[in-house]
């Protein structure tokens, strides 16, 4: 199986739990995953020996669980869409980070490369553009929460009207 072959969405939870729980106590038991996922004994079952077949997971019944090289890289592409998703709707849309691992947990089955390598940088741009950045997300957190601008918009659009009027004066001095 390549690493680009696609993993049904049950197969990467259990993958990602997997991961996620081998990174914690150095391997998985079955009861770990079930717990974690919430499902019963002989679904962990079911899917750690399809898992097994993919080469994903090193599995013996009765015994711990490890992720084979080719499953360590298949995990952390599932874990990096599931963070960017959850960090895009938490620190982004200040959605509750409950309610966004959630959602991200959902959406991380299908969303193309192409739009989750979009949302990483849009992520990355808002936190660091100096036009933006922290403050930035505070204010539209506030909105979100008000449903409305602030007092301090009105301020913010006339530095920014001011800013463009020098700009053009600037330009227009240059010709």
């Amino acid at each position: 199986m390549s690493d680009l072959t696609p993993l049904s969405q049950s197969l990467e939870d259990y993958l990602e739990a997997v991961y996620h729980i081998e990174q914690q106590k150095g391997a998985a038991r079955p009861k770990d995953i079930a717990d974690r996922l919430g499902v019963t004994a002989p679904s962990v079952t079911g899917a750690l020996r399809a898992l097994h077949e993919k080469g994903l997971v090193n599995y013996v019944p009765y015994d711990v669980i490890t992720l084979t090289a080719k499953g360590k890289r298949k995990a952390r592409g599932v874990v990096k869409r599931h963070d960017a998703l959850r960090d895009f709707f938490f620190r982004i849309l200040s959605i509750d980070e409950k309610e966004a691992d959630e959602a991200a947990c959902r959406m991380e089955h299908a969303v193309p490369p192409v739009i989750l390598d979009r949302i990483i940088h849009l992520v990355t741009f808002l936190e660091q553009c100096p036009l933006g950045g922290k403050r930035w997300l505070d204010e539209f957190a506030a909105f979100c929460k008000a449903g409305e601008f602030g007092d301090h918009c009105d301020q913010c659009l006339e530095t920014f009207r001011q800013e463009v009027c020098q700009r053009q004066e600037k330009e227009e001095n240059e010709k």
